[in-house]
């Protein structure tokens, strides 16, 4: 074995350094990660790891405009967006369910949460809720999760002490007010602003710079586009999904798309114009060698070859024939569209398109063409996964806010009454807090097994029927109400309210039976 010296390199001096030989060149490292290595096709690919606020002061208005470009024009964006606005709100919205309990009991105070429900019903009217008095709490919600599908997030103001009987009311801001060109460095102990959003050392939102009128709005504007207000971070419900730390701003949910959707929308364009030429069967007029030299072109008008005047044709009408001039022959036209490849690349680019925007194909593209119960079944329950966080974070970004601030000043102002008449106690407010937001919920796909599995599932005492109903989109109180107000009924119309379903039919075997071949 080779022993190590310890010995400190030698040192070379200076004529040597000048004359001698020089060190060998470091050898640059190797990479180990072969997708790291600039060779090859990978020799152009040179991203930057730039910060989320550095990509959004660079592409984020652009991206914005392009994205409501295609939300204007391309029917697959706005199948989208009408995916998004219907699985994640629905036709109802969201549904506040409370949960208030007795002082110093498990026991739900069900006439508190009955007060609260009406009161908060009555303020979601339209009219109420909206500073403007055009939408109700449900548009409002629709709105919301539409304006941050297409422009990646959106902006509400809170308005306290709004002159309604609850005191409270919400202001839907467009995004274009939040400058992204207004940036502002820390100095002399002032707070940074970046891209309109005034932070604090821990970056955290302590203002927002909002312009006064928006800036693309072109009839009666003056020169306010570029006036800003500073508006204190607890007014506003900035709503976005968060890709990265240190984000700011939010970014289109059809960022990744955007080449596609107009790729495929001017493929399609194309391939309609071709077919319809393809359609109109053209053709060409070609002067022969034995024409005369002097003869035009054939453009439709009356010429003078010697022979007389002779209108030229140049259009045809069905189940006519004309006779050619002489020294013309006809050259068809016939180019071959629709390609017989036209289906299969749009559907391999509405595939890559529907992954990139994280919703199933066959709902996307409205195919159902090839598509069996199981496949379907599996897509869409992965799907509806999707569409429920979708829920859960809208609820956790804004509902829950607002009603914390609307709860606030209902009792501030006594709007929530109870059956006595007396106004529910502000000084309660934590206990009169608690609330659940349901999100919508889909029928089954399976109705009659799935019922059956449920039906399984608490016999088991694996799931209660209070976990079934909110599967369902359902409050369990509002169920057990109902059936007991209509057992009620149907007593007092002597009828039996206890009512045997008919027995469920066995289900036949499958013909595949792997158990025939032992039959025999």
């Amino acid at each position: 074995m080779a022993k190590q010296s310890n010995a400190a390199p030698r040192k070379r001096g200076f004529f040597a350094r000048l004359f001698g030989r020089r060190d060998s060149v470091p050898q640059t490292a190797r990479r180990n990660f072969a997708g790291a290595r600039p060779v090859g096709s990978l020799a152009s690919w040179q991203p930057q790891n730039w910060s989320a606020d550095a990509l959004a002061r660079s592409d984020l208005d652009r991206l914005r405009a392009r994205a409501r470009s295609l939300a204007r024009d391309n029917d697959y964006m706005r199948k989208f967006l009408n995916m998004v606005e219907s699985n994640v709100v629905g036709r109802d919205g969201f549904a506040l369910q409370m949960r208030v309990l007795l002082d110093n009991a498990a026991t739900p105070d069900t006439l508190a949460n009955k007060a609260i429900e009406e009161a908060f019903s009555r303020w979601a009217r339209r009219g109420v809720c909206d500073v403007t008095g055009q939408l109700s709490f449900t548009d409002l919600q629709r709105l919301l999760i539409r304006g941050v599908a297409r422009d990646g997030e959106v902006l509400v103001r809170h308005l306290s002490g709004f002159n309604n009987e609850y005191g409270y009311a919400l202001q839907v801001l467009d995004i274009d007010r939040l400058d992204t060109g207004y940036n502002v460095p820390p100095q002399n102990g002032r707070n940074a602003v970046r891209m309109g959003v005034e932070l604090n050392s821990y970056s955290r939102p302590v203002a927002y710079w909002l312009r006064t009128s928006h800036p693309g709005e072109a009839y009666g504007q003056t020169n306010t586009g570029n006036l800003r207000e500073r508006v204190p971070a607890e007014q506003i419900s900035h709503i976005f999904l968060h890709d990265r730390p240190e984000q700011r701003r939010g970014f289109p949910w059809v960022a990744s798309a955007i080449i596609g959707l107009q790729n495929l929308s001017g493929y399609q364009e194309a391939a309609i114009i071709a077919a319809r030429v393809g359609a109109s069967k053209m053709g060409f007029f070609k002067q022969t060698e034995d024409a005369d030299n002097f003869m035009p072109p054939i453009d439709g008008q009356e010429v003078d070859n010697g022979r007389g005047g002779i209108d030229l044709i140049d259009s045809v009408e069905p189940g006519t024939f004309h006779e050619l001039p002489q020294g013309y022959d006809f050259t068809p036209f016939d180019p071959d569209y629709p390609h017989a490849n036209y289906d299969a690349f749009v559907k391999a680019s509405l595939r890559g398109i529907a992954s990139g925007l994280n919703v199933a194909y066959h709902s996307l593209a409205n195919d159902l063409e090839g598509v069996n119960f199981s496949s379907i079944r599996s897509g869409t329950l992965e799907e509806r996964d999707t569409w429920m966080t979708l829920q859960n974070w809208f609820a956790e970004s804004f509902l829950y806010d607002v009603f914390d601030r609307w709860i606030e000043a209902a009792l501030l102002m006594g709007a929530i009454k109870m059956p006595s008449g007396k106004s529910l106690p502000a000084g309660k407010l934590d206990k009169f807090k608690a609330c659940n937001w349901q999100g919508r919920r889909w029928s089954w796909v399976d109705p009659l097994k799935d019922i059956n599995a449920h039906k399984e599932a608490v016999a088991l005492s694996v799931k209660s029927r209070r976990d079934i109903c909110t599967e369902m989109g359902l409050d369990f109180e509002d169920v057990i109400a109902q059936i007991e107000h209509e057992n009620q009924i149907l007593a007092a119309k002597g009828i039996a309210a206890d009512v045997k379903p008919p027995p469920v039919a066995a289900e036949p075997e499958s013909e595949d039976d792997p158990n025939e071949e032992n039959k025999a």
